[in-house]
């Protein structure tokens, strides 16, 4: 029985759901969500605030920042109430209300920014008033999720690491990517494994993480509109763009099954599906990470009238995902293949 005495020493690492049943392909799925946090993001906050604590970059008297769509803030205004720490979140109009009202319950302070940056849309907004704040008072810790080793560190030395002894067999591995710390955690760890393990990225249409111009994109969690300077491509073998139409057929397909995810999750197993049907799969372990769940989605993904009026009433009729355009995809593995080898993207 767990007992524990701050809400960041408790978060579930070995539960999958079996998902074959619901999307027709073999593929197990990593829930992240069950922390008191919501989402796997508790793991970098975690992380890069004790690391700050262990430099002395933080002290007692500093004043956390930063820039979040939602999950990692949320994360962060746990952490800071539990350790006593003053935090101001900058996000964007796209944050989910839920997140928002979480983050000020726990006490933070949340700034939204509403017009776009000169460069970098809404999150080139964020930085540049992140940075505004740490020049205005020098108690601003700014972490900077986007640029901070101990993001990455985080997934090598937890996440990855709890994949492997579930699944020894693994043979390709689907990752959301965001600011790409969960991405490059898990493809350094697994790159010197046993086993070559095939390294699948998921993006969001109109993100410029693996180039191309940037689109509206409404649902908050993965895809940036800069490129994050966490990313080594060498490290990914492959990567899949999702359109949010896709997104939401996805969520909304698990929770007639009585799995309510967030918009992250469902970006992700609707890039797994895609990737999955346009290759071999008899005997292949397939994880996916499910980053978060659904509670903060209720106004959005889940609501009938948002998603009507965005994106129109084709996206509600119940049918299965589309699923993803591949963009850098390997051979096809014909019958009687092995499943996919990891050949990293130079």
């Amino acid at each position: 029985m767990p007992v524990i005495s701050v809400p960041q020493d408790f978060n579930e690492e070995e539960l999958y759901v079996d998902l074959r049943s619901i999307v027709g392909h073999p593929l197990f799925l990593k829930c992240e969500g069950f922390n008191f946090a919501g989402s796997i993001k508790l793991k970098a906050a975690t992380e890069m605030v004790e690391s700050a604590e262990r430099s002395g970059t933080l002290r007692p008297d500093s004043v956390l920042v930063e820039s979040s769509s939602g999950n990692l803030g949320v994360a962060l205004s746990m952490i800071a109430a539990s350790k006593g720490y003053r935090f101001i979140c900058v996000t964007d109009s796209r944050c989910n209300l839920a997140s928002r009202l979480m983050m000020e319950a726990l006490g933070s302070q949340v700034h939204v920014v509403s017009a776009e940056g000169a460069t970098g849309g809404l999150l080139g907004a964020r930085l540049a008033y992140v940075r505004e704040l740490c020049a205005s008072d020098d108690r601003c810790v700014w972490l900077s999720q986007y640029t901070n080793p101990d993001n990455w560190k985080a997934h090598y030395s937890r996440t990855a690491p709890a994949i492997a002894r579930a699944f020894p067999q693994l043979d390709v591995l689907f990752v959301g990517v965001g600011t790409t710390g969960t991405l490059m955690g898990c493809a350094r760890y697994f790159r010197t494994w046993h086993r070559s393990v095939q390294i699948v990225a998921v993006d969001s249409v109109g993100s410029v993480t693996f180039g191309g111009p940037p689109g509206r994109r409404m649902i908050p969690g993965l895809g940036m509109s800069v490129r994050p300077p966490l990313l080594d491509e060498s490290y990914v073998d492959e990567a899949v763009r999702v359109e949010e139409t896709d997104t939401i057929r996805a969520c909304r397909r698990l929770a007639r099954k009585g799995f309510l995810f967030g918009g992250s999750t469902g970006t992700v197993v609707s890039g797994a599906m895609g990737w999955l049907a346009s290759h071999y799969t008899r005997g292949l372990t397939a994880v996916a990470i499910a980053p978060d769940l659904g509670e903060h989605y209720l106004d959005t993904v889940y609501h009938t009238n948002w998603v009507r009026e965005l994106y129109g009433e084709d996206v509600l009729a119940p049918e299965p995902p589309a699923g993803a355009d591949v963009l850098t995809a390997d051979t096809p593995h014909p019958a009687g293949a092995a499943g996919p080898q990891s050949r990293p993207r130079r």
